[in-house]
């Protein structure tokens, strides 16, 4: 679609990077809003926001990489060094550890902190899948929809030879040769995040029991994602039913919804 935002001589702006700093930044105004609310120092805002990012990014890599262990195994600096990647559930794994890390350091309430987090990472996420769209990666299988998109410069593109080729799992007999067009799995994403962070955004202020904003985050944000994966391009390795981000879905779920039904007591979570 628009990989590249804007172009001056050799100044290029990649729309996904564009788009990570627009959520980056984001979430460091909303960070620093409440925190100021709760009467904590604004430089925390920029300490977490920071560490979140690098843990992010090494935690998606990381993923991506243990993903594809055999392309790993195979081509390993070219895996590496690849600009492709940054996946959600690694980045949500990675960035938790190091928001984990400031919030140690400065001898902070994890669980207190944890609900602060919760709509800041689903609207961070929100963000980020509208920049997926502009490059024209993570889309989902073939459609005829009215609003289905083709990629022409898609990474990979949306043609009958890339599906072929990169998603040999999924069924493109009786589709024409050439472009076709997708679901707009990014776009379905950007909106139920919005949605779900309006939500949360909302209900912080009203917070009775510690943790369980966060707790609700990994419910609906573990909701969303299982959904989608029906209808996107990743292999369902497990029992051909299933893949690994849904597979990380139902444990986000079966975690958030146990400790919402029994919650931890007082005394448990400040022994923690």
């Amino acid at each position: 679609m628009f990989p590249v935002l804007l172009e001056i001589g050799p100044i290029k702006i990649y729309s996904f990077g564009f788009m990570l700093v627009i959520a980056f930044y984001t979430c460091y105004f909303l960070l620093n809003s409440d925190l100021k609310r709760f009467g904590y120092e604004p430089k925390l805002a920029s300490d977490m926001v920071f560490w979140a990012a690098i843990g992010g990014i090494f935690g998606a890599k990381i993923y991506y990489l243990l993903e594809h262990l055999s392309d790993t195994l195979n081509d390993p600096i070219g895996m590496i060094f690849s600009g492709s990647g940054l996946v959600f559930l690694g980045g949500l794994v990675g960035g938790m550890l190091g928001v984990t890390m400031v919030i140690r350091k400065n001898d902070l309430p994890w669980v207190k902190f944890s609900d602060i987090v919760a709509p800041l990472l689903i609207i961070g996420y929100a963000i980020g899948r509208i920049g997926c769209f502009l490059v024209g990666d993570d889309y989902g299988i073939p459609t005829n929809l009215s609003w289905g998109v083709s990629f022409a410069n898609g990474l990979p593109p949306t043609t009958t030879q890339s599906f072929s080729y990169y998603y040999p799992w999924i069924d493109i007999s009786g589709i024409e040769p050439g472009l076709i067009s997708v679901h707009p799995t990014q776009i379905y994403e950007s909106l139920a995040g919005f949605a779900i962070f309006a939500f949360l955004w909302n209900r912080r202020k009203y917070v009775r029991v510690e943790g369980s904003l966060f707790l609700t985050y990994l419910v609906l944000a573990g909701i969303e994602r299982f959904m989608i994966e029906f209808i996107r391009t990743n292999d369902k390795y497990l029992l051909g039913v299933l893949s690994g981000a849904q597979v990380i879905s139902v444990i986000m779920i079966s975690i958030g919804l146990y400790f919402l039904i029994y919650p931890l007591s007082n005394n448990e979570l400040t022994s923690k």
